[in-house]
């Protein structure tokens, strides 16, 4: 049996609609028979934070940046036409208007598909996160190796 295509896709931004697009095209992936790794770095790790817990960092700066950049997935915002909040909430209550799944539920069923969902150690070390951050669908840290290893094996790579 040959071995399964693969998708790798790099989530570097924290924007509702951009991480949507990633978790539509990377469940659609999967249902195709693909094998799907989705590698989480800088501002893309605010979509795979926990929504709720307390604020760490190792010294004064990283918790300010912590304070600042609390992430989650029910606190980002649209790229284009957020309006304070107003879009994004216009954009989930559309969204819920034609029964399409929800952030969270992307990311639940990414999971059960077989996405594997990675944050990059580098990230987390300079902003002093740890596993304890992120979601429990996360399946590990790992490095810019780990991604280009993956990618170089990938029919399709993808910079979201």
């Amino acid at each position: 049996m040959a071995d399964k295509e693969k998708l790798t896709m790099v989530v570097f931004s924290g924007d509702f609609d951009r991480a949507l697009g990633a978790f539509i095209i990377a469940t659609t992936a999967a249902s195709m028979g693909m094998d799907v790794s989705m590698f989480f770095t800088f501002w893309g790790l605010n979509v795979i934070k926990k929504n709720t817990g307390p604020i760490k960092g190792k010294g004064i700066m990283r918790k300010m940046l912590n304070i600042m950049n609390r992430g989650g997935s029910k606190r980002l915002k649209l790229s284009r036409f957020n309006m304070l909040g107003l879009g994004t909430w216009m954009m989930k209550e559309l969204m819920k208007d034609i029964k399409h799944p929800t952030l969270d539920d992307l990311i639940k069923m990414a999971q059960e598909m077989g996405v594997k969902m990675i944050a990059c150690t580098t990230t987390c070390s300079v902003m002093g996160l740890t596993e304890e951050a992120f979601r429990p669908e996360v399946e590990s840290l790992a490095g810019a190796a780990y991604f280009l290893g993956e990618a170089r094996n990938s029919k399709a790579t993808m910079f979201i």
